[in-house]
């Protein structure tokens, strides 16, 4: 039995696959850089139905948000290794799995727009960055912890349409409590990212809208443009964000002369297609 897992920041998605059967469970994103092995394994322990599994799994292959050297994924690696004592385990990267989740074929540039926001090229053998993804502090442009910020920046200033200021008002947002939560608190990420419902609710407001096209236009300047080929090849794009303001992210990558393929809000399918296709007996 074979393990295929696609994790971001706030959810992962884990498929087993037992011959023709597959069987979907669900943990908190995995990410090293919030999470050392012991979070890991306790994530996956609490999901009984995941566990009941272990003894026969043969392959793991997980695909998370932050694995990006060979430290980062020794933690996630050790986690799962504790739960899953007999399987041999890869780790790479949430940018390697969209880009194989989006694969038709021909290279093309990937895009994460979900909590957070990436970029690579993938010409059918290997995957290549030109410019980091900097997190949500420096970057992750056009993701839900960048309008995350944003919305609660503008709510501070007391910038915001009164419809959203109203709403956060009666679902208890106060300074005190933005303040503990992004500077306090851990995964500031995942909290900012959590207002993305919210803020989807006022989505028919030019205000959100706006917001929207300054943030794809943010990403596609730094993450899609830098690539030399941008305009001579598909963009392909995974994640909520994407798939949720795909009008908005549309209209910026046509004013761009950028020519979008894929938008997928979960990369989980796309990703046990490439693996069943490609990497199974790998």
């Amino acid at each position: 039995m074979v393990i295929v897992v696609e994790s971001g920041s706030t959810k992962s998605d884990w498929v087993v696959l037992s011959g023709e059967k597959e069987f979907r469970y669900e943990t908190i994103g995995l990410n090293p850089y919030f999470h050392d092995a012991e979070a890991v394994e306790q994530a996956i322990l609490e999901n009984v139905q995941l566990c009941a599994h272990a003894s026969k799994i043969e392959r793991i292959f997980f695909y998370g948000a932050g694995c990006s050297s060979d430290y980062l994924n020794a933690i996630i690696e050790e986690g799962i290794q504790r739960v899953f004592l007999d399987a041999k385990i890869s780790v790479d990267h949430d940018l390697t799995a969209c880009a194989y989740a989006t694969f038709t074929g021909k290279p093309a540039i990937s895009c994460i727009l979900g909590t957070g926001s990436n970029s690579c090229y993938y010409d059918g053998n290997s995957v290549s960055e030109v410019v980091p993804a900097l997190g949500y502090i420096l970057g992750d442009e056009g993701s839900g912890s960048y309008f995350g910020k944003r919305v609660l920046t503008d709510f501070l200033y007391k910038r915001l349409p009164k419809e959203i200021n109203d709403k956060l008002v009666a679902s208890g947002f106060t300074k005190d409590h933005i303040i503990d939560r992004v500077y306090r608190e851990p995964h500031a990420n995942v909290f900012l990212a959590s207002l993305m419902p919210l803020i989807t609710e006022f989505k028919h407001l030019d205000y959100v809208k706006n917001i929207a096209i300054e943030g794809f236009q943010a990403f596609v300047n730094n993450h899609v443009l830098c690539f030399p080929n941008a305009k001579d090849v598909e963009v392909h794009f995974v994640g909520s964000v994407s798939h949720f303001y795909q009008d908005e992210l549309r209209l910026v990558c046509e004013n761009t002369g950028i020519k979008i393929g894929n938008i997928i809000r979960r990369p989980i399918d796309g990703l046990v297609h490439y693996h069943t296709s490609h990497l199974i007996n790998v």
